[in-house]
């Protein structure tokens, strides 16, 4: 990195924690910190919900995601926009004419305080996981340019977060968000046209559209019903669509953002606007995954992104077989460069060779296979070594590719999109934690005062447990399928309770808390045998489906629970 580098990065993270502590600070009571006062405007409710769902794990994990999978990840987010239509329709009406400062009050209202504190309980689990994660996916950046400790990097971006999150409350959420996400996106689009700018000068941009095709990475839809399959159109129709009713609708981090709307319009508003933009978005930072891919099919590129990985081998009796690999991949890639060029100037006078194109399909294949190869040596090395390296390819192209200056900024873009994610994550845990837990439990009545107080307590209190989880980040593969695990784990128990709640007036309270148990204890076994025990990519079962299966297990099992009850008080 260069001065000019260090300058933007520096002058834009300080501008955002310095801008939102000041414009802020002095909430006094519970109303302005955990809703801002219900002053939120609907664009600033739509900036707000994307920004915090578009953690920096959405802009480093997802172009690694492109880059070995190719499009086929945007179909988890087709679920999404017939989502928003069903929370803007129920819940935000329900929650706004309760005047709820968390969801998890209603189900209070609806069943009783354990179903309440319950879900609570599972959000708690589950948010408190994920938001560490959002801390880790810039600090891996940031220490593997600098060289400094990961552990040390986690701490540092973690206390910038808590530093504005705790002062302001939501209001410096919402506030900061709206700055973040014009860095993100302005920062994204220049890096897509600097990789255009970069590529071979024949290639244009429907030779790449063409070259990522016929390595498989085009493959946007998928109608196949293989249910060991990740992404196919039905996954996100599905098990995408229950996972984001819940996110959006059920999980306190989001619907805190539009719990602060002006009114029940301006908050629907924002989640429509979101709805317009959400899938557009993850398509557009799909595709620089893509032109990365592209881009690198006439570039050196080392068998492992990972810069660790390496370090770690060339110091193990594995170093020579590790190097024979490198000597074998840029033959490969040579090879690869040439056929590739080849083909696009056929491409260019109207023919698609066939036997081009055969080429660098084997020569892809051939590319893999020592890829697989070098994964295993550097576990062999040392079990505990990171062998995916899906996170650092946007990283490594970052640093060794882009010009003076743009280094910065895309680096802040990282940086800011985990503030924005980090600062709602912990925001909301606070929130719950105060209302739902300390407040409802307390057995005296406390001042307003004392409840900001407690906020921002547990505000540092989270921030410094997200720190902590942020610390066995490298113990997953790529980070965003992580999050997505952690939040298909519990957000169909979850979502069934709230579906109960809404739709099924048969169910009483006793009833949806063991179903919701039941169905908990159910998704974690289903989870074990069906996918954990598995390596990636052999898993028996698509972890989205279990979103879809952990509301149907909450609704049936809770019915026929309330069946039997009501049969046994009609013998009696």
């Amino acid at each position: 990195m260069q001065t000019i580098d260090w300058v933007v990065l520096i002058i834009t993270l300080s501008f955002i924690v310095f801008y939102g502590a000041w414009k802020t600070k002095g909430s006094k009571n519970v109303q302005d910190y955990i809703l801002g006062n219900n002053e939120t405007p609907w664009y600033t409710v739509g900036i707000s919900v994307m920004a915090t769902q578009a953690s920096a794990i959405t802009f480093l994990s997802t172009p690694g995601q492109a880059f070995n999978d190719g499009m086929g990840f945007v179909q988890f987010y087709f679920g999404l926009p017939l989502a928003m239509i069903i929370i803007c329709i129920t819940f935000i009406p329900i929650y706004h004419r309760l005047k709820v400062y968390t969801v998890y009050e209603f189900l209070e209202q609806r069943f009783d305080l354990k179903t309440r504190s319950l879900a609570a309980i599972l959000f708690l689990i589950q948010r408190g996981f994920s938001t560490g994660i959002t801390i880790y996916a810039p600090a891996i950046v940031l220490s593997s340019i600098l060289g400094w400790n990961l552990n040390l990097m986690n701490i540092v971006i973690g206390v910038l977060i808590i530093i504005y999150t705790m002062t302001g409350g939501t209001k410096a959420v919402n506030v900061t968000q709206k700055q973040q996400m014009f860095i993100i996106m302005s920062g994204m689009i220049i890096a897509f046209f600097i990789i255009l700018s970069l590529l071979p000068e024949e290639v244009t941009f429907h030779n790449a559209l063409q070259v990522a095709g016929v390595n498989d990475k085009m493959n946007i839809l998928d109608f196949s019903f293989d249910k060991e399959k990740r992404y196919t159109v039905w996954t996100g129709l599905t098990g995408g669509l229950f996972l984001a009713l819940s996110y959006f609708g059920t999980d306190q981090s989001q619907a805190q953002r539009y719990l602060s709307g002006k009114s029940v319009r301006e908050s629907q508003m924002g989640l429509v606007f979101n709805a317009l933009l959400k899938v557009p978005m993850q398509f557009f930072i799909l595709l620089v995954g893509i032109m990365v891919y592209v881009f690198f099919q006439f570039q050196a590129v080392p068998i492992n992104f990972n810069p660790n990985s390496k370090a770690s081998i060339e110091k193990s009796v594995y170093a020579q077989d590790y190097k024979n690999l490198e000597g074998q991949l840029v033959e490969v890639a040579s090879e690869k460069k040439q056929v590739t060029l080849a083909y696009v100037n056929q491409l260019n006078i109207e023919t698609d060779n066939k036997v081009l194109k055969n080429r660098i399909i084997s020569l892809g294949e051939k590319e893999k296979t020592l890829r697989e190869d070098a994964k295993v040596l550097i576990s062999k090395a040392n079990q505990k070594n990171k062998t995916t390296d899906s996170d650092y390819v946007f990283i490594h192209f970052i640093i060794n590719y882009l010009p003076k200056g743009f280094i910065g900024l895309l680096l802040a873009v990282i940086i800011c999109a985990a503030m924005s994610s980090t600062a709602a994550g912990i925001n909301s845990l606070a929130s719950t934690t105060v209302i739902d837990i300390y407040k409802r439990n307390l057995k005296e009545e406390k001042s307003d005062a004392h409840y900001v107080k407690a906020s921002k307590g547990f505000t540092l209190l989270w921030g410094l447990i997200a720190i902590l989880f942020a610390c066995f980040g490298t113990l997953f593969e790529n980070l965003i399928q992580f999050v997505n695990i952690i939040g298909s784990i519990f957000y169909g128990t979850i979502l069934g309770i709230f579906l109960v709640a809404f739709y099924v007036k048969y169910v009483k309270a006793q009833a949806i808390f063991w179903g919701a148990v039941f169905s908990q204890i159910a998704i974690f076994l289903i989870y074990y045998f069906a996918i954990y025990i598995y390596p990636s990519g052999k898993e028996q079962l698509s972890y989205l489906w279990l979103n879809f299966i952990g509301v149907v297990i909450t609704i049936v099992v809770s019915s026929r629970i309330q069946y039997f009850r009501n049969y046994r008080e009609i013998k009696a």
